[in-house]
């Protein structure tokens, strides 16, 4: 965006390139940088984070545009030839996490020591997530946890868990290794004797099961994995789509689908 000595927007482009982008560089000294930094940073990014005053918002959405679908291309450029839009410098810690890798890494970034810029804690600032109503704590018998994340409501059970993240109701059983990935979790439990069931029949609950691999992974909810698994992507294949199969691979990461399922003794 291009912005006056005041902060007001002057005018909004969604990913310019080329001769475009050039024609979009501001002095960025307006906003605090010193005279080094703005050269360096001669752009203002937009975070797509808006806020409007209420009338003007539903007057834009029900009658300026009323079949818009995105604010960034359509509806920010236009109102700001209309009305007084105004930027806020944000200067701290924020990413785009518009792809597999970018959200992979933004998320593994939180198990670090000490997070750039330690930005992820202030004794001052606590911050709180919404209720769970969730009231069981996360179970590791005899598990080995490094570098990781376990949300509340986890199982975990004589396994291995590096540089990652677990998310909310996990099941991790015995022998399970589990290196730079991204567990999303589960919406529900399932009982100990339903899991019995699916077992005897044969079938997988949901979870990771026994003595199974998984590394540069992102596995979303509800899904299923069964016992001597391995998930390495070892061949290093970098786009792939097998989502009949319960999988995809996004720029070297395999990504197993929400509900589904990968039979035991699957290699990925």
């Amino acid at each position: 965006m291009k912005i006056d000595n005041k902060g007001r927007v002057l005018s909004f482009s969604e990913k310019p390139r080329g001769n475009d982008l050039k024609a979009m560089a501001v002095d960025t000294t307006i906003l605090g940088l010193s005279r080094e930094e703005a050269e360096k940073k001669p752009y203002i990014a937009s975070m797509g984070v808006y806020v409007f005053k209420k009338e003007i918002l539903l007057n834009l959405l029900r009658w300026r545009f009323p079949t818009a679908n995105d604010f960034g291309s359509e509806i920010i450029p236009a109102s700001v030839k209309e009305f007084f839009v105004k930027a806020y410098l944000f200067n701290d810690y924020w990413e785009d996490i518009g792809t597999i890798r970018s959200f992979f890494e933004a998320n593994l970034a939180l198990t670090a020591h000490l997070p750039t810029e330690e930005r992820f804690h202030d004794a001052l600032l606590i911050s709180f997530s919404e209720s769970k109503y969730n009231k069981v704590s996360p179970s590791s018998n005899l598990a080995q946890i490094v570098d990781s994340i376990i949300s509340h409501g986890s199982f975990l059970t004589d396994c291995f868990t590096e540089h990652s993240v677990v998310g909310i109701r996990s099941r991790i059983n015995s022998n399970v290794h589990l290196k730079d990935t991204v567990m999303l979790g589960a919406d529900y439990y399932e009982t100990d004797a339903e899991i019995s069931s699916l077992l005897a029949e044969g079938r997988v609950p949901i979870g990771i099961g026994e003595n199974t691999k998984i590394r540069e992974c992102i596995i979303d909810k509800n899904a299923r994995i069964g016992k001597n698994v391995t998930i390495a992507n070892s061949e290093g294949i970098q786009e792939a789509d097998r989502s009949s199969e319960g999988f995809y691979i996004r720029s070297g990461i395999t990504v197993i689908l929400k509900n589904s399922t990968i039979q035991d003794g699957l290699v990925i």
